[in-house]
């Protein structure tokens, strides 16, 4: 029976995740509220491209 590669690197990766986010809880609340902002500014910015088009 063949192993599926992406189903095991997919596995390893949520792995991953979860022994960062146990071993350090405050870097990783670092990283999800970075991407938090990121993602703000980015539609923030997509809104007011789209405002300035009407």
């Amino acid at each position: 029976m063949a192993v599926n590669l992406k189903k095991v690197l997919v596995w390893l990766a949520v792995a991953f995740v979860v022994f960062y986010v146990i071993q350090r809880p405050e870097a990783s609340a670092d990283v999800v509220r970075g991407a938090g902002e990121a993602l703000g500014s980015a539609a923030s910015s997509i809104a007011a491209f789209v405002g300035s088009l009407v």
